[in-house]
């Protein structure tokens, strides 16, 4: 599928790095990008985002390059959406259908299809114009519609029904999740989550831990589902490794939202394994995108370890770095070369132990306190 990337830069320091990412997000979709369209606005166009000379300007290359796609780095209204497709005669994805689209083909497990599938309809239902009766064939579709009821109304009576199923279903996981997080709190079972921007190479660093065979890949969002494995790390015992979807800047909110049972190993660990990509030039930015959603699911009061990774690539050595307090805060490996791998079991066994010493502490004070707090859990959620 031929297509025209657009971008439009309004100032922001990182637009040069959004557009590398818009790339690889549609290559990772399955789409060939023949043509990259710029321009620069103080802000968007109401109408067709990029105006009316910069619309011309893309119709022309679609035109004369027989693209089938035009695919926008930014979100755009449904009625921009609308307007654009009627200039361009073609069909125009944003950014948030674009991810959408990937996650769509990369959800494995049943509780990610579900996410998925219940993120694109959150977001075709600000879309819905006509032809929506693939839902209707679902369900049979004769006798379905109500006396006067029109096709959009049905269309959006089906939408409804359908996205409260999905929710229903992933309420359901959630409380199975809740429950198998409990049985591992009672068993001392400790857990830690790798979490980073999408391609930074937490699978590598995952499956080099826990000797996994994790699909893992050169592309954003290789991982969609949660995968947990047990590694053995000396004093401290068995630990719970798991690793978890990427994260990306702009992450769309209903992927924030849908993905939050998929994060909610995260929001639950004892340490989190945060993965840079150490040759990136956008790493720093890229932490702090992570650190935002960590913020959004409520997971940024967790103890967090920065794993340096692809060290071989930036030319750095392996190294355990400590803060002001001799906290580590820092480790320096290459999951590739296996670099630094002994440092990164080091530094989480030593981060673990303080943890274990806490949770003695506290258990000590009140024995009975921990089955009380699982039993209100299960009712918070």
């Amino acid at each position: 599928m031929r297509a025209a990337l657009v971008g439009l830069d309004f100032g922001k320091s990182d637009f040069a790095a959004s557009l590398d990412e818009l790339f690889l997000l549609a290559k990772s979709a399955g789409a060939e990008p023949v043509t990259t369209v710029t321009g620069k606005r103080a802000s968007p166009d109401a109408a067709l985002f990029v105006g009316s000379g910069k619309a011309q300007e893309i119709a022309d290359a679609v035109a004369d390059l027989q693209l089938d796609i035009v695919i926008f780095n930014h979100a755009l209204s449904p009625a921009q959406q609308r307007n654009l497709e009627r200039v361009l005669k073609t069909r125009v994805l944003d950014r948030t259908s674009l991810i959408l689209d990937i996650f769509a083909q990369r959800a494995k497990s049943h509780e990610g299809k579900v996410q998925v599938e219940l993120a694109q309809l959150q977001h075709l239902a600000t879309r819905l114009i006509r032809g929506w009766t693939h839902l209707e064939r679902q369900k049979g579709g004769i006798g379905l519609r109500g006396p006067g009821e029109t096709q959009l109304e049905t269309d959006r009576r089906l939408l409804g029904d359908r996205v409260k199923a999905l929710r229903a279903q992933l309420a359901k996981l959630h409380r199975q999740h809740a429950t198998q997080r409990r049985a591992r709190g009672r068993n001392d079972t400790f857990s830690v989550s790798l979490v980073g921007y999408t391609n930074a190479g937490k699978s590598t660093v995952f499956n080099a831990m826990a000797k996994a065979g994790v699909y893992a890949a050169n592309q954003l969002f290789a991982t969609l589902d949660t995968t947990s494995r047990r590694v053995y790390l000396g004093e401290v015992g068995h630990v719970v490794i798991s690793d978890t979807v990427g994260f990306i800047r702009e992450l769309p909110h209903q992927l924030v939202a849908a993905f939050r049972a998929t994060l909610e190993e995260t929001i639950h660990a004892d340490l989190l394994l945060h993965v840079v990509d150490a040759a990136s030039p956008v790493r720093m930015e890229q932490i702090e995108q992570v650190n935002l959603v960590l913020k959004e699911i409520g997971a940024d009061h967790i103890p967090q370890i920065l794993v340096w990774n692809k060290i071989d690539a930036a030319e750095l050595e392996p190294a355990i770095e400590h803060d002001e307090y001799g906290r580590i805060h820092r480790v320096f490996v290459s999951a590739k070369t296996g670099a630094g791998l002994d440092l990164l079991r080091q530094a989480i066994a030593d981060s673990l132990r303080s943890s274990i010493e806490m949770r003695r502490g506290a258990r000590l004070q009140t024995p009975d306190s921990q089955d009380v707090h699982d039993v209100h859990d299960v009712h918070a959620h």
